[in-house]
């Protein structure tokens, strides 16, 4: 097997193996490990990359894809180079977004899941949390990266900035649970205290690495690391999966998302 048709394979589709730069399609770029090429999207053009009308209708007439990421919930745009989740709203996009973007409820995973030992890194900005007739006031409004993300149901999600002030790190499983969200439930790994300034540009970086012990797991907010644990419990998270961004009530911009191999 060749080099390219390997990228192709991992890529999940032909085009980024090319090295197309259109609007939400990544870049292959070198790593240590060429069987294991970094992710580096690019946001070309202004327009929208995908949205959850595109993810419940793939084949639909006028469906914006995109060859990196799949939006489960609400809309991602691009402007001026950068990821936009536009202004959060709790309407119906259609496939457009042009009447609403449902990004009160955002949820953007990539469409590579070959991400084991991983950091991912990136530039992001936030505008203060706001509530909808849909989406009313929580302490976890806000924005959190996902690891290892396997399914809705299952996942790494590391909050780096809430409503609350707080900093988290959660795992989700399969749970049929009264209190379940999507047929999973969240277990708290580690939590602290740490808030970033909105309306400024910050650099988030997080880390999941297996271990003897468990799954390490590191967040760090403007060159500072604010909260590090070793998931221990049964069944941690060990197989690759995907990368993500989940957003919360928050309008958000993201530029310069970088996984590479831990």
């Amino acid at each position: 097997m060749d080099g390219l048709t390997r990228r192709q394979l991992l890529w999940g589709g032909a085009a980024a193996g090319l090295g197309a730069t259109a609007a939400g399609v990544g870049v292959w770029e070198s790593s240590d490990d060429d069987d294991f090429p970094d992710f580096r999207p690019r946001f070309g053009g202004e327009r929208l990359v995908t949205n959850e009308w595109a993810y419940r209708n793939p084949a639909g007439r006028g469906a914006h894809q995109s060859s990196d990421w799949l939006a489960t919930s609400g809309s991602l745009f691009a402007r001026g180079g950068l990821g936009w989740t536009g202004r959060p709203d709790a309407g119906p996009t259609g496939p457009d977004s042009a009447g609403a973007t449902d990004s009160a409820v955002f949820r953007l995973v990539s469409r590579r899941r070959d991400f084991g030992p991983v950091t991912v890194s990136f530039r992001v900005r936030l505008r203060p949390p706001v509530t909808t007739p849909r989406t009313p006031k929580q302490d976890w409004d806000g924005a959190h990266i996902w690891l290892r993300y396997h399914s809705p149901q299952e996942l790494y999600a590391l909050s780096f900035s809430r409503r609350d002030g707080s900093v988290v790190i959660k795992r989700k499983v399969p749970s049929h649970d009264a209190e379940s969200v999507d047929g999973g439930g969240y277990a708290t790994v580690a939590e602290g205290r740490h808030s970033i300034g909105y309306d400024h540009w910050h650099h988030v970086e997080a880390t999941a690495v297996n271990t003897s012990s468990g799954v390490r797991l590191r967040l760090a907010v403007d060159g500072s690391e604010v909260l590090r644990a070793i998931d221990r419990t049964p069944g941690p998270l060990t197989a690759p999966g995907g990368v993500g961004l989940r957003v919360d009530n928050t309008e958000l911009w993201f530029g310069d998302f970088w996984a590479r191999r831990a």
